[in-house]
């Protein structure tokens, strides 16, 4: 059998028969101790299965750890409930799958129905959350509030689709940040209390195949190879790819202009390995792009315009649905544009370089300072002004409550322009997958031994528009527990070596 190699790097795919040495063998072998390894790894052993998870850094990691901690859940939770939201498993199916770029109904109809479960489940481990609420529109509340509008669900045509519900649930944290840190914490303690076993300072560099199986793991530690054989299959839960500049070159090049987000360690290698045993990359050229001009709220009211002064989105959705209109505007040209009346610097402002340009007495003055084609800055408020003024907005549809006549001189505009100001970002792409994380090829047939959960696997979380704060943190966890509980029923290979 061939290996596959990648330059001068080790072969990502082993032939088992070549393997003399086994350092350490388990039921289910997990790459990455990030938030999918570490649920694959409690629910693989509450099935009973033995569990070694092979860790490259010297501890549990992950883009997790960097996260606020938003878990996307619904259905009718306890803190939905506590806090007087009605929601329901078939509305939150119809808005993930209105938003989703290419829906995966099954998934989507599981982690739905099994949403309120899997809250109960994260408590059940030790993961705190408040039942409180905080109806500030923001991008993560400053508190230990808890549940939180995180997506479109009030924008239109989404609003339409499925009965809108608050559904971001933020780990109880003082602070904007911090919050999947703990979860995380939580939750790898818990796994190895569990009996999990981990092997840290453990970089895997490829898959072990007998036949048409993955059996195992090469990894390197302390500069020695490291062989480990997986009974019944290895689970992939190494991160997304934005550390790579190669593979964010080739597949989402807009991001090489942002601040990309997550681990260090997310250079792509468990996608590479999931490829390199024959699974399909699947979203590669989509992200997550983010420049949040809210907070303050009431900028929502203020209008975006590219450089023709024409608007391009509804001001009042989720800040990467924005971002990413914003980012593919002709030029990357985007102005945020507000009257007196709502005038505030953005909350993110020192970090996002979104420079206020400067006040003008008149939208005259403002057209000519920012150099837009005559006339039309004019005629673009003329016209929201004129059905802002009744609670319309035709164009658009911005929701009622953020509507309002941008007439109170002086006029501001800030810059928001993609290239100027600085837009944060983390890749989408990953394997097919099963809704069990089996890896599939491009006929949609299992690879047998392999599976993928979180940012290394695509799931429900497909491109900027559809995005929700808490789909990463809330897939990696739920389809992480179901490829450990399948990985661990499969079947056990007998070892020949």
């Amino acid at each position: 059998m061939s290996t596959s190699r990648q330059g001068d790097h080790p072969p990502l795919l082993i032939d088992a028969a070549t393997v003399s040495d086994w350092s350490a063998t388990a039921d289910v072998v997990i790459m990455g101790f990030g938030m999918a390894g570490a649920c694959a790894a409690l629910e693989a052993r509450a099935a009973g299965a033995s569990v070694v998870i092979v860790e490259r850094t010297s501890g549990c990691t992950g883009s997790t750890s960097a996260a606020a901690g938003h878990f996307y859940l619904g259905g009718g939770t306890p803190v939905q409930q506590a806090c007087g939201f009605d929601d329901d498993p078939v509305e939150m199916a119809r808005y993930l799958e209105a938003v989703a770029l290419d829906p995966d109904r099954e998934k989507i109809r599981l982690y739905s129905e099994g949403s309120v479960a899997h809250f109960d489940w994260l408590e059940a481990q030790g993961v705190p959350f408040d039942r409180s609420y905080y109806p500030q529109k923001n991008v993560v509340q400053p508190g230990r509030e808890c549940l939180i509008w995180t997506g479109n669900e009030q924008v239109w045509p989404y609003r339409d689709m499925a009965k809108p519900a608050p559904r971001g649930h933020k780990v109880a944290f003082e602070g904007e940040e911090g919050g999947g840190a703990l979860a995380l914490r939580i939750l790898s303690e818990r796994a190895e209390a569990a009996g999990a076993t981990v092997m840290a300072d453990c970089k895997v560099e490829g898959l072990i195949r007998e036949g048409d199986r993955i059996v195992g793991v090469q990894a390197r530690r302390f500069g020695e190879p490291v062989h480990v054989r997986a009974r019944h299959g290895v689970v992939l839960a190494g991160g997304g790819f934005g550390q790579n500049p190669d593979m964010v070159a080739r597949h989402v090049p807009i991001l090489a202009s942002a601040y990309v987000q997550g681990s260090p360690h997310d250079d792509g290698l468990a996608i590479r390995l999931g490829a390199a045993a024959g699974g399909t990359p699947i979203h590669m050229d989509e992200a997550f792009l983010t420049s949040p001009f809210y907070p303050p709220e009431n900028l929502l009211k203020g209008i975006l315009v590219n450089r023709d002064g024409q608007r391009f989105v509804a001001e009042d959705s989720y800040h990467s649905r924005s971002g990413i209109f914003s980012a593919r505007q002709p030029d990357g040209i985007v102005y945020l544009i507000v009257d007196a009346a709502i005038f505030g610097y953005p909350h993110f402002a020192s970090l996002t370089n979104q420079r206020l340009i400067d006040g003008f007495a008149t939208v005259a003055e403002m057209e000519a300072g920012l150099a837009l084609p005559e006339g039309s800055l004019q005629a673009t408020m003329a016209e929201y002004n004129r059905h802002a003024a009744d609670g319309a907005d035709p164009d658009f549809h911005k929701h009622p409550k953020w509507l309002k006549p941008l007439d109170e001189a002086p006029y501001a505009a800030f810059d928001l322009s993609f290239g100027r100001a600085v837009y944060t970002g983390f890749t989408l792409g990953g394997l097919r997958v099963s809704a069990d994380g089996e890896v599939l090829d491009a006929a949609g047939t299992p690879l047998p031994g392999l599976y993928a959960a979180g940012a290394c696997a695509s799931n429900i979380a497909q491109d900027s528009n559809g995005y929700a704060s808490g789909t990463c943190l809330g897939e990696a966890s739920f389809f992480g527990r179901r490829a450990g509980a399948h990985a661990a029923r499969l079947p056990a290979r007998k070892a020949t070596a």
